[in-house]
């Protein structure tokens, strides 16, 4: 089974590259087509990696974040498409202050739906990747991402609906990428105890003792893509500015990883063809 096409919708450049990179890297490498919709250009993230901190990079960010982006999706093998909005920030304060006038949480539904309709016309794809309601984390952007995701999942394929952006195509599964998993970070972190070395997980997994809700039992589908672990990590440092290679992502070596949890996560939110649950594959149903 090859030439199936799956789309993944992200609000930025490195989004993909901490969700699910593996997994994507893995249906590429077995014969299938995988797209990247990035839906801003991360013009307001912070640098996060000490070493890029440095002068003529913040200046220059959009350009800097546009060549990382490429570097990414040669590691991945994936196609890219831009849908050409403008990162919105994650507002900071109490009261927050108000986003940005012309950022992409607050565009047009409307108008950003039928862009991501267009491209799902255009690629067809079979199945779309996308965040949860709370977008994963709240970022208003990550929030955006499912809202305009959700309703491309259901107009895409009514050729009542904007027949002007193309032939109607209707997707076949939609999942909710669930790209940090606690459980995960916490084996990693107490081996890492265990072998009185310092874990750089502590400060997220304090985060998350302050949350109730688990993950886990919401994950319908593991796909086991430990082979493509390099090839996630290569798109992942390519994101220079924002992933720090003394952080989180790279704590624990990969064969650690490979040998204890080699799965990406993903929940099934929505299908047009049956499947059984659990999944061990985004493709089960579509053969």
């Amino acid at each position: 089974m090859t030439g199936l096409r799956i789309l993944a919708i992200h609000a930025h450049p490195d989004d993909e590259s901490s969700k699910g990179a593996a997994t994507m890297a893995r249906y590429v490498a077995e014969g299938h087509r995988v797209m990247v919709l990035t839906c801003t250009g991360g013009e307001r993230g912070d640098i996060l990696n000490p070493a890029m901190d440095k002068p003529g990079v913040l200046e220059n960010i959009k350009a800097v974040r546009e060549q990382e982006m490429a570097n990414a999706v040669a590691a991945l093998g994936v196609e890219h498409k831009w849908l050409g909005y403008v990162d919105s920030g994650l507002p900071e304060g109490d009261p927050l202050p108000p986003l940005p006038e012309g950022s992409f949480a607050l565009a047009d539904t409307d108008e950003v739906t039928a862009k991501v309709v267009e491209t799902i016309r255009e690629f067809q794809p079979h199945v779309i990747i996308t965040y949860d309601e709370n977008g994963g984390y709240p970022h208003p952007d990550h929030l955006k991402v499912h809202e305009v995701s959700m309703r491309a999942w259901e107009d895409a394929g009514n050729p009542d609906y904007h027949p002007e952006l193309g032939a109607a195509w209707e997707p076949k599964k939609l999942y909710y990428s669930h790209g940090f998993i606690r459980q995960r970070l916490g084996l990693f972190h107490n081996l890492l105890i265990d072998e009185g070395k310092p874990s750089p997980y502590t400060e997220i997994l304090d985060r998350w003792k302050a949350h109730k809700g688990d993950i886990m039992l919401r994950v319908t589908t593991q796909v086991e893509c430990s082979e493509y672990f390099p090839q996630r990590d290569d798109a992942l440092r390519a994101h220079a500015t924002q992933i720090d290679p003394a952080g989180t992502f790279f704590g624990t070596p990969i064969e650690v990883q490979q040998r204890l949890w080699p799965t990406e996560e993903f929940e099934l939110a929505k299908t047009r063809v049956r499947t059984s649950l659990p999944e061990d594959s985004l493709l089960a149903g579509l053969e």
